[in-house]
């Protein structure tokens, strides 16, 4: 579609319900026409029931044919000289020497060579004459971009998404996702909803997304009309101008013949629905039936009408029988709608397959979907072919109906002929770092080409747009993006995004990669923890293989990375030149000798009487365990499930129930609980330590705590390092907090009270701590103008007392704008969004990081002396904190070292949320590459506190 500001739409399905000619001449010719092309095309007026032919008839034969159209293409498609969506004046693109991920053959299909598109078309691809092409155009009509061997794949499409109806930042008329007005409303249309000023377009652009399905909400049964976009800015600024092959249904029309684009429609099942209108399971699947009778029942009256009309029979046929509420989900019926399903659990599924089944319409995917890859044939029992699974890559146990998802469900889908989809649910998660669900299912074990599959190809299909989306081929859409690195590696940025032929980024910023990063990862074999998430159900054991007690020898050791002697820094305690030959001692969880192949005796190092382990880590690694923090790791099993977690504080700011609730802190280590799955599976990841705060939505948060993520309960040795840690208050706009101003005068009169007075309760105690400088003060807040005022606080208080103050902000979004001033201030940041989103308006001014700006925010903070910490919003996060460091590392182009990285969610984190304790550390040991590396697979935990090495 152009920049027209009509609604364009294909010849085939222009409105055939206006008046035609009236003369009387060509009005006979017309009726006789009509009736002769019926008798010749049906065989069906006989002379025994000819009745009159009304003025109609063309009109309404017309309309019977459409209804069994079937949604595609024209025959001419391909033969189209320009897209229906090109821009007059757009200049031809002649991208040389790359290496060209079509999508053909199933994904594995590569090009060595040139792309060549115009008019907003591909027209060449491969080995083209360069030279021909330039002769073509002149010099300023043709753009000529040498890839100098680059990765250029299609453009991402995202099968699920809610941009611009759930728009960025969040505001409440800006929050058009879900309506509440009954649980069956097929008519609904996100496109009604869409808002053009999403500030997440630009930035999921700058991920490589060029097209987008943009659904409703999944609060109802039916929730309505979903549309596919291109997110490109058009001249029009309309959501109308980004449609990509608007339904002829859209301004009432219908098809005459020929072309019928595909429509969307939302269901959903399962809790959602059933929450919003404390209903059942049983309660939705019948509103289901209740709808989909009432769909059947006008598509009988319809075949029934058009076989009277097709027959002659016209007397008394009346009018065609519609109605406008249902005619979408009477196109379900008809097959020209692709249908999806929000459904994540093994009840779900089977509810909604046999529904498939009585009302015989397909459906192209289930989305979420977490219990899929345990019933896999329950999706082959689909009427029609088999839904595709659209799904996360490793975002699960945030609900009960999320609980068994498993990051090896990708893999085991595919391995049962069930085409695989990751998308990104935007905003839930942001779309932009949707590479980054390929990249993860094909770390566990989804092979690459289905990988990148998944974000290209697949979804184009499910959306039914395959034969202009998804590829590079001649006459697809010239979607198309170049990436600095192998899709599949860690990091991957596009240096350049084209949607329709034209370029979207203006000025983009490059980082130079490692040649290593241009091939594919060589991942770990995850085989058999694939085999036992199936066996256990989603639920597999996950504590350590062994706890081993005793002397263990770690051979082929590429690098050891150690804290400093002051407990801060993180140093590379040797890197190997030649091929895996270093060794690693520990004795007891604790390092006793590395070096070369020979550097530790083992009888100088080793007890005779205890056994020796030698691990192999195959060129590996080992370096300090990661810490955690930003979730409820830790206090909450399941998010949405209050009876799984400790539970929200009450804050005394906003409504005290008594002087003494008044004085009350709460400490969140009497509320942890252990042996969670998120926890575990982070531990399995590198991640050995936690500090989590109370859960709170209020002012006054309460104690921190650091402890454990391996332990098996508060009791065992080393469960709990630090039972307060600091103490944490939040400063957020938009909830029911107090003003901003309040809370602050609040935060002043407790610190100078405390300087002054001393204790009067347990607040006044924890703040004499603060100011005597015991525990840090970590505040919650992300907006720079918060920030600042905090910072005029610190100086306040410390030009009047004499007394420093440690200050931690946490979240910190926008906390780069202030990098100076942290630096001089002494106020560190804890960044709980490594990858920033402008979710709310006070996170609205984030630093994107390449391609749109040269730094990242933690490298603008990091260059002006601040100390950083990264944390995590969810606790299924926290099992990625390593490839969040390694990717922070890369796109510092240099800037940040390794060490440096994993300082950030380790030995940094630890300094701004409590006491940093000087001695050993816990270890964590890689096979295959280091920490920060999808080469990598975590085997063993060392723990200096139990004296154990946990293996896996």
């Amino acid at each position: 579609m152009g920049e027209n500001s009509q609604l364009p739409m294909p010849a085939s399905v222009v409105p055939t319900n206006r008046p035609y000619v009236r003369n009387r001449f060509v009005y006979g010719t017309v009726l006789v026409l009509v009736a002769l092309q019926f008798l010749y095309s049906h065989h069906a007026l006989t002379i025994g029931h000819t009745s009159s032919v009304p003025i109609h008839a063309e009109n309404t034969l017309a309309r019977c044919r459409a209804l069994d159209t079937v949604p595609g293409p024209s025959s001419h498609f391909y033969s189209r000289a320009s897209s229906d969506r090109y821009v007059p004046g757009t200049r031809a693109t002649l991208v040389l020497d790359a290496r060209i991920w079509t999508g053909g053959q199933n994904g594995t299909e590569i090009i060595e060579g040139h792309v060549y598109f115009d008019k907003g078309i591909f027209k060449g691809v491969g080995s083209l004459d360069v030279n021909a092409i330039k002769m073509l155009h002149s010099r300023d009509s043709l753009d000529i971009v040498d890839a100098k061997g680059a990765w250029v794949t299609p453009g991402i499409v995202d099968a699920h998404s809610h941009l611009g109806v759930l728009a960025a930042p969040s505001l409440s008329g800006a929050n058009d996702g879900n309506s509440h007005n009954g649980p069956i409303l097929p008519w609904l249309r996100s496109l009604d909803g869409l808002n053009t000023h999403d500030e997440s377009y630009p930035l999921s652009i700058a991920g490589g997304v060029t097209t987008a399905l943009i659904l409703p909400g999944s609060a109802n049964a039916i929730g309505g009309q979903a549309f596919t976009i291109k997110l490109r800015k058009t001249a029009e600024r309309s959501p109308t101008a980004m449609l990509l092959e608007p339904p002829y249904q859209l301004n009432g029309t219908y098809p005459a013949s020929g072309v019928v684009p595909w429509r969307q429609m939302k269901h959903a099942c399962g809790e959602n629905p059933s929450r919003v209108y404390r209903a059942t399971r049983m309660d939705t699947f019948w509103a289901f039936r209740q709808a989909y009778d009432r769909a059947r029942q006008i598509k009988k009256e319809q075949d029934a009408y058009c076989e009277q009309a097709f027959s002659g029979r016209w007397s008394d046929l009346g009018e065609f029988p519609e109605d406008l509420q249902w005619e979408a989900l009477v196109d379900v019926l008809r097959g020209r709608v692709k249908v999806q399903t929000h459904c994540y659990e093994a009840v779900d599924l089977d509810d909604l397959i046999r529904l498939s089944n009585e009302f015989k319409f397909s459906i192209a995917a289930v989305h979420h979907a977490h219990e899929a890859y345990l019933v896999p044939d329950v999706l082959k029992r689909a009427y029609g072919p088999p839904p595709a699974a659209a799904i996360f890559a490793t975002h699960a146990r945030y609900k009960r109906e999320a609980y068994r998802g498993s990051e090896f469900a990708p893999r085991i889908l595919a391995e049962n002929g069930i085409k695989v989809v990751l998308k990104s649910d935007h905003p839930v998660s942001n779309s932009r770092f949707l590479l980054f669900d390929a990249q993860q299912a094909h770390y566990y074990g989804l092979p690459e080409n289905l990988a990148l599959g998944a974000v290209t190809t697949q979804p184009a299909q499910v959306v039914g747009l395959d034969y202009r989306i998804g590829f590079i081929r001649e006459g697809w859409d010239a979607d198309l993006v170049i990436w600095d690195s192998h899709p599949l590696a860690l990091g991957a940025t596009p240096t350049q995004v084209y949607i329709d032929g034209i370029a979207q980024i203006e000025f983009p910023h490059v980082v130079e990669k490692p040649n290593s990063l241009q091939s594919v990862p060589k991942v770990p074999n995850f085989d058999s923890e694939a085999a036992r998430a199936v066996e256990y159900e989603g639920l597999p054991p996950l504590l350590p293989n062994e706890s081993y007690i005793g002397d263990v020898l770690f051979k082929n050791v590429k690098n050891l990375f150690l804290p400093g002697a002051d407990g801060d820094r993180i140093q590379d305690a040797f890197t190997t030149q030649g091929i895996h030959s270093g060794v690693v001692m520990v004795l007891n969880g604790i390092v006793a000798c590395f070096g070369p192949e020979n550097s530790c005796s083992l009888d100088e190092f080793t007890d005779s009487h205890a056994p020796l382990r030698t691990i192999d880590l195959k060129g590996g690694s080992i370096s300090p365990t990661l810490v955690s923090y930003g979730s409820s790791l830790g206090l909450s099993e399941i998010q949405g499930e209050i009876s799984t977690g400790d539970g929200t504080v009450f804050d005394p700011l906003v409504a005290p129930a008594s002087s003494a609730a008044e004085q009350v802190l709460v400490r969140a280590v009497d509320g942890l609980q252990f042996s969670g799955r998120n926890a575990l599976l982070a531990y399995h990841a590198g991640v050995s330590r936690a500090f989590t705060a109370p859960s709170h939505s209020g002012f006054i948060g309460g104690l921190g705590v650091e402890f454990s993520l391996g332990a098996g309960h508060k009791l065992e040795k080393g469960a709990v390092h630090q039972d307060v840690t600091a103490l944490h208050l939040s400063m957020v706009h938009g909830t029911r907090q107090p003003s901003v101003s309040t809370q602050i005068a609040a935060l002043r009169q407790w610190l100078f009270a405390a300087h002054t007075h001393g204790e009067h309760g347990e607040i006044s105690a924890r703040f004499v701590d603060i100011v005597q400088g015991r525990i840090p003060l970590v505040i919650e807040t992300h907006s720079v103008d918060v920030i600042a005022t905090l910072i005029e606080l610190k100086r306040e208080f410390e030009a009047r007392t004499g007394r420093p103050l440690r200050l931690t902000i946490a979240g910190a979004t926008e906390a780069h704008l202030l990098a100076s001033e942290l630096a001089e201030a002494g106020v560190g940041v804890v960044l709980t969004r490594a990858r920033p989103f402008p979710g709310t308006w006070e996170q609205r001014r984030i630093l994107p990081g390449p391609p749109l700006s040269e730094d990242s925010a933690i490298l603008r903070l990091m260059t002006h002396g601040v100390t950083v910490g990264v944390g995590v919003d969810e606790p299924s996060s926290a099992a990625a904190t390593r490839f969040d460091l390694g990717w922070i590392a890369l796109e510092s182009g240099g800037h940040i070292s390794k060490p440096e990285a994993i300082a950030l969610a380790s030995t940094n984190l630890k300094k701004l949320l409590g006491n940093v304790h000087k001695g050993p550390t816990d270890l964590v040991a890689t096979q295959g590459g280091d920490l920060l590396s999808f080469e990598s697979k975590v085997v063993a935990v060392i723990s200096s506190v139990r004296g154990t090495v946990d293996l896996f």
